[in-house]
């Protein structure tokens, strides 16, 4: 504990910490001494979704104004994100036992001839399927989870010095309760089970941070978080996390009985005292500004948003955003890494810019 603190002293808090060696206060061995949780850097909230056609928008905003405009956003490809400084993204999947179940949504065929183009291939090939709903909000940047996979392998390996990067992984169970639309089957054991497959098909172990690595002889996952078990950066740069951001219920089936994590590749979204303890979603800000903290301080992982449902976009509010930045979550999403015209100039930038900074609060 004593060396991580020392670490974070030798950096400055003005640091870019995948600048090259060299500047103020930002020596590469300095940086690299720093643990992985002190570190805090912006990601992009539901990264695959491409915005909704407009003329299935219109008729969605004609029945539910108001959801309508929470759907209202979209996202370049995941290379163009990573690029920009994304370090955290988010993966929404939904499993397809019968391979096809997805591939003829309902908001497309309620456009018929108007519908605007779009390759249902992918959806027809086995595999987890990547989605915001399977029957309006279906359009991807890669609806193959594999795709996502290896197109953020592809981008980690040529910039190896990256901090590492979270991808939180949401499991979309049900659907809407209308005629003709689709609801996806429950994540059993099968598809828990898939789930990690599919990762360690396209990511080796060492390319990998994972609960087994971190918790290493500690008793717990919480118990080691607690006593700096986070790798340096130093190990951690070009290296992946993933994380599960689900309700109790899918973290228990993804548990499976498990004392920890054993044999999982990704971290839980779970109550701070629970021996699996490593990460967590705390998305409002404001209102758990102090719960942020003290988990920041127990070493363990925080997500939170700087923006939600296109309320801020709309408004030029940056209040949430300066909460986000200030509570000391390591990971900060946003749906405006640039901003959306038709809005206004509402965008989230990392506070002093560059990729990674320190993070305003520390264990």
């Amino acid at each position: 504990m004593i060396a991580a603190l020392l670490a974070v002293a030798a950096v400055s808090a003005a640091c870019d910490l995948e600048a090259p060696s060299g500047a103020a206060g930002c020596t590469r061995a300095a940086v690299d001494a720093l643990p992985m949780n002190a570190i805090q850097v912006i990601g992009t909230h539901n990264s695959y979704k491409i915005a909704i056609a407009p003329n299935e928008m219109a008729t969605i905003r004609a029945v539910n104004p108001k959801e309508a405009d929470g759907l209202d956003y979209g996202h370049p490809p995941l290379k163009d994100q990573l690029d920009a400084g994304a370090r955290q993204l988010e993966i929404d999947m939904v499993y397809d036992p019968q391979t096809g179940t997805y591939a003829n949504p309902l908001g497309f065929r309620m456009a018929g001839a108007k519908a605007v183009p779009y390759d249902f291939a992918p959806l027809k090939q086995p595999g987890l399927k990547v989605l915001h709903e399977p029957s309006v909000d279906y359009r991807s940047v890669c609806p193959l989870f594999r795709q996502c996979l290896a197109d953020i392998r592809a981008w980690s390996k040529a910039h190896p010095d990256h901090v590492p990067i979270l991808v939180i992984m949401n499991l979309k169970e049900g659907g809407l309760s209308m005629p003709g639309a689709v609801k996806a089957p429950l994540f059993d054991a099968a598809a828990m089970d898939l789930v990690d497959a599919e990762i360690r098909s396209v990511f080796p172990e060492a390319a990998l941070i994972t609960p087994d690595q971190v918790q290493g002889k500690a008793a717990t996952l919480r118990d080691a978080v607690a006593a700096a078990g986070w790798p340096k950066l130093k190990a951690a740069r070009g290296r992946v996390m993933f994380a599960m951001d689900c309700p109790p219920d899918q973290v228990a089936r993804y548990r499976e009985g498990r004392k920890v994590l054993e044999g999982r590749v990704a971290f839980v979204n779970i109550d701070e005292n629970s021996p699996a303890a490593g990460y967590i979603t705390l998305n409002e800000p404001k209102e758990d500004a102090a719960r942020i903290a003290a988990a920041v301080k127990a070493g363990i992982i925080v997500r939170t948003r700087a923006d939600a449902d296109t309320v801020e976009a709309r408004a030029n509010d940056t209040t949430r955003q300066a909460a986000a930045f200030s509570s000391g979550a390591q990971y900060v999403s946003t749906d405006y890494m640039r901003p959306d015209t038709r809005f206004g100039p509402y965008v989230a930038k990392l506070p002093g810019g560059g990729k990674a900074r320190l993070s305003p609060v520390r264990n």
